[in-house]
């Protein structure tokens, strides 16, 4: 087979901001001969497919995007969503109410309405979220939307209570009930649902809206309940369990191996090791994806775009995950909107200050180094270095292009590190700074 003439463009975004996801100077492929410090890339040898990259789109964030003139937001959203943006493939929506939603909320608060009667989105759903997701889909048809609630209606929970307490097993039935209306009425606004996650964070009593759910009572209301009625309708929705960090494996484990209507696990990472998701993997031989992580108003542009460089995008991928999606896509000026008791502190990727202007922050360059390259289908392949300091990963695209990424874990303020990425019998030269 005849070689072909190749090049690789370089996209950099540097801790001190001085470069923001820029495109570097192409870069002609030369023949590699040996030596030096090395990103070697084997396509041949490869891993999981990607599903998407993306964001949590709460309540709150569809509201302060929803707020923008009509132009500005038609321009935000073609930068967030269109093919020459970055591209974002995945959402993560509230199924009912999440804490960095304007109040708190389920679609049901009729208590005994076993039967669903008194349904709807009705509410801030309707006003903002539904509306936005339309226009975002208008951008990409493609979208895929998981959604999760943070609670069941409060007469279905053994307290109660907007916050903590259990579903009530007398209502499992009327649970997968509400799920389903929950699929017919989006549907009916011309949005599907890719998959849904039975609880956002099980075992969590303290959030607002919270709700607490064992890996029992998960496996009781999937198996007996959720599963076999998704399985009986029209819908392709995938379920995926736990959704919650990376501190307890065994969770996942139990629910995954004793379901057939599960097809894989989601996880957070304010605990416990991105390792977890290879150790669910091989346990279960089902899919795994990362779903949550947030960046603190009070956090440092530098250190947080490497811990979630290190962990959550490098890190999860290198671990099998199938999607990376940060926390939260928006606030406005005060970091709101959010329950009384949400999160105060959560930095969007956006910051919206007014209806003409918005400031991108840090997890908007953590996802876009992802989302902007590596396109849903994309396949993982073997990539490693030979230098201690760097993290790479790297995919096969659809159209038979790489994307490789490297992070830099600087020892000090002149670390850069001068490699060679190396593909096949060629290579280019290239210096990553700290």
């Amino acid at each position: 087979v005849a070689a072909k003439a190749q090049t690789v463009t370089p996209w950099l975004t540097t801790g001190d901001q001085s470069a923001l996801l820029d495109m570097q100077e192409s870069s002609s492929l030369v023949p590699y001969a040996g030596g030096g410090t090395t990103v070697l890339v084997d396509s041949e040898t490869t891993y999981q497919s990607v599903d998407g990259f993306g964001f949590c789109l709460t309540q709150g964030s569809a509201e302060v995007i929803h707020g923008l003139d009509p132009e500005t937001k038609a321009s935000l959203l073609d930068d967030l969503f269109g093919p020459t943006g970055l591209g974002i493939s995945m959402l993560r929506i509230g199924l009912g109410a999440s804490d960095l939603s304007n109040s708190v909320y389920t679609y049901n608060e009729s208590p005994g309405d076993v039967d669903m009667l008194n349904f709807s989105l009705e509410g801030p759903d309707l006003e903002h979220l539904i509306p936005l997701i339309q226009d975002i889909l208008s951008i990409n048809p493609s979208l895929k939307l998981m959604a999760s609630p943070w609670t069941a209606p409060t007469w279905m929970k053994t307290n109660n209570a907007w916050i903590g307490g259990s579903l009530d097993p007398q209502y499992y039935a009327a649970y997968s009930h509400y799920f389903l209306r929950y699929l017919q009425e989006m549907g009916n606004h011309g949005i599907d649902i890719w998959a849904i996650t039975p609880q956002n964070e099980p075992g969590n009593p303290w959030n607002q809206p919270s709700m607490l759910m064992s890996a029992p009572e998960q496996i009781a209301f999937i198996n007996g309940h959720l599963g076999p009625e998704l399985a009986s309708s029209d819908f392709e929705t995938k379920i995926i369990a736990y959704d919650h960090n990376c501190d307890n494996t065994a969770y996942p484990i139990s629910v995954l191996n004793a379901s057939p209507y599960v097809d894989g696990a989601a996880f957070h990472m304010y605990a416990g090791s991105i390792s977890a998701l290879t150790t669910v993997k091989e346990a279960t031989g089902k899919n795994v994806y990362f779903t949550e992580q947030y960046t603190d108003v009070n956090g440092d542009f530098n250190g947080d775009m490497g811990w979630h460089m290190e962990n959550v995008l490098i890190g999860s991928l290198n671990n099998w995950s199938k999607c990376v999606l940060e926390w939260n896509l928006a606030t406005d000026s005060s970091f709101g909107p959010h329950t009384p008791f949400g999160c105060s502190a959560c930095l969007g990727a956006l910051t919206i200050q007014s209806a003409t202007q918005y400031d991108t922050n840090v997890s908007y360059y953590i996802v876009g180094h992802a989302s902007k390259f590596i396109k849903p289908g994309a396949v993982r392949v073997d990539v490693t270095t030979s230098s201690p300091q760097l993290f790479v990963t790297g995919f096969k695209k659809p159209d038979n292009t790489l994307a490789i990424l490297a992070y830099n874990h600087w020892g000090g303020v002149d670390d850069a590190v001068d490699i060679q990425l190396v593909i096949g019998a060629q290579k280019i030269d290239f210096t990553i700074p700290p």
